[in-house]
């Protein structure tokens, strides 16, 4: 069996239990976050299931890579798996493949290109702005001059940052805060453009469409 099916296989295995460890890691964290007043075990058991989760990527990320050959040619063609491993908040992401194993083993997905497209691209804003929000709220929170006190401030100011409009009254005054606003900006145009896109695309395709079924003459 050469490389590339062994690769392939891992990669069906791994999937869903990683689509699973990624809800897992978003539960845990968002627990620990809103709830800072449970016991100091539950904040342990929380802690301990976001390590073993981040500790389930990499160890995934490891197997591919060996089983690749391929080295730095790997982390180029998978650099989406690389951030997730560098990056925890992106972790959330990986429940969109979640949702594409599903569904290749139930055969044909039923979305076509454009729609899954756009289906993709909300749900992960859904989660990189959730995910998001929280991390900023967890530094933000008790801050010397913070700007963003609750977490509904900080919902607010996620969903402000992933559509690149911005508002100067609530902003991150921390260097971690500041950091995942950079990101998120760049996530928020990254996924806007794919949305574009894809709808653009789709208009062209129906207008087409009737272009060519309109009667000679008309």
């Amino acid at each position: 069996m050469d490389q590339d099916s062994r690769q392939t296989r891992w990669e069906q295995r791994t999937e869903v239990p990683l689509g699973i460890a990624s809800l897992v890691f978003l539960g845990a964290y968002a627990l620990h976050v809103l709830a800072p007043g449970m016991s100091g075990v539950w904040h342990d058991v929380c802690l301990t299931l976001t390590v073993v989760t981040w500790a389930l990527f990499v160890l995934d990320y490891a197997v591919r890579w060996r089983l690749s050959g391929r080295r730095l040619g790997f982390v180029r063609t998978h650099w989406l798996d690389t951030l997730v491993v560098a990056l925890p908040l992106l972790r959330p992401v990986r429940i969109v493949r979640l949702y594409e194993a599903v569904q290749r083993r139930h055969g044909e997905p039923r979305l076509s290109l454009h729609a899954r497209v756009i289906t993709y691209a909300g749900v992960s804003t859904a989660l990189l702005g959730f995910a998001g929000a929280l991390a900023v709220y967890q530094h933000e929170r008790g801050a010397p001059g913070a700007t963003i006190k609750t977490f509904g401030d900080s919902v607010w100011w996620a969903c402000s940052t992933l559509a690149t409009v911005g508002y100067g009254d609530v902003t991150p005054v921390t260097p971690v805060g500041r950091l995942i606003a950079v990101g998120l900006m760049a996530c928020g145009l990254a996924l806007l453009g794919a949305v574009t896109g894809s709808f653009s695309s789709w208009l062209i395709q129906v207008f087409s469409r009737e272009e060519d079924e309109r009667p000679p003459g008309r």
